[in-house]
């Protein structure tokens, strides 16, 4: 067909792709429709191309729309796509029709509409003009009288959302507790809603950790005992890197390996499970204290939880629920 700017710009605008991409397509096209679908074919054969590459940035929003408010997070390969002012904006478009559709679902958004196809098909349509693998992830809903969200810092990379149990006059209050998970990272709300296999997990943890410091102990003491530094026979490698210093000999290193050996034998024979199942509680019970959001030190006073700041601000106050997602390893 014959090639004018004006298609090209209208191409342009339709497809988002560059304007050497959409001549090209224009020059091999009978049609401009023709010149479209070959645009969309790029979009999708550079997604399958790229289909084992690891798309680790991107762009993470969160949106509140009344009682209902979501997170979702469109990725891609590098940072320099990810700061894009057409890919945020395709992020920002993804999210209003998956709020404005009330989606719980990643597959519902998916299959929400979106120019001439879906909203999956604008994702790959996307990837061919960026060259790079994209992919939707992190799709995550919040329902409730009081929604509040944080963006953290701005950099579209973190965001939560946080529904407090009933409204409050003051909207920093929610505000707060978002920034309170986005900082502490909980695991649940409170006790009750770990899952038993975590907290199954966290104990069995807690249990073999301190059965292997009780019988850490009792062999440092022994090493102390027979007149040797327990600090020059903590690992291998120091046993090695210290007889060539000439710290320690051979016939050290044997004997403390046997005291090693027979002691670490008697003691783990010989623990009292009941100081094990208490110190074990104890752990667990840090464990809530970090973990559930209620119990946690408030971020911005120390002295009390966020249980007890959210009473304060008004008598029964509570989180219903919250969301948390990161493109960020942590």
């Amino acid at each position: 067909m014959n090639v004018t700017m004006t298609d090209i710009k209208k191409l342009r605008e339709q497809t988002g792709a560059g304007l050497a991409d959409c001549k090209k397509a224009l020059a091999e096209a009978e049609t401009y429709e023709a010149a479209v679908e070959i645009i969309r074919k790029k979009g999708q054969a550079v997604a399958a191309k790229r289909s084992d590459r690891e798309a680790a940035e991107g762009c993470v929003l969160a949106k509140i729309d009344g009682t209902f408010g979501a997170i979702i997070a469109l990725k891609c390969e590098t940072d320099f796509v990810a700061n894009n002012a057409d890919f945020v904006a395709l992020t920002h478009e993804i999210l209003d029709a998956a709020v404005a559709a009330r989606c719980h679902t990643l597959e519902e958004v998916k299959a929400l509409p979106m120019g001439n196809g879906t909203i999956a098909d604008a994702v790959v349509d996307r990837s061919g003009i960026t060259g790079e693998k994209m992919e939707l992830d992190g799709y995550c809903v919040v329902e409730g009288e009081e929604i509040s969200l944080y963006n953290h810092q701005n950099k579209n990379v973190l965001c939560t959302l946080v529904a407090l149990s009933q409204k409050v006059a003051d909207e920093t209050v929610g505000k707060n507790i978002a920034m309170q998970v986005a900082s502490a990272n909980p695991a649940g709300i409170d006790q009750a809603s770990i899952p038993q296999e975590v907290i199954d997990s966290e104990l069995r943890v807690a249990v073999e950790k301190t059965k292997q410091e009780q019988v850490q102990k009792a062999v440092e003491a022994a090493i102390k005992k027979a007149g040797f530094n327990p600090a020059h026979f903590d690992s291998e490698d120091h046993m090695e890197s210290n007889q060539t210093k000439g710290w320690i000999t051979a016939e050290d290193v044997a004997k403390v390996k046997e005291i090693i050996a027979t002691v670490s034998a008697e003691k783990a024979a010989n623990l009292p499970e009941q100081m094990i199942q208490n110190i074990a509680q104890g752990r667990l019970k840090k464990f809530f204290k970090e973990s559930c959001l209620l119990e946690q030190e408030y971020i911005w006073d120390k002295n009390q939880t966020v249980a007890a700041y959210l009473n304060s601000v008004e008598k029964g106050l509570t989180v219903k629920a919250f969301k948390r997602f990161t493109l960020r390893a942590e």
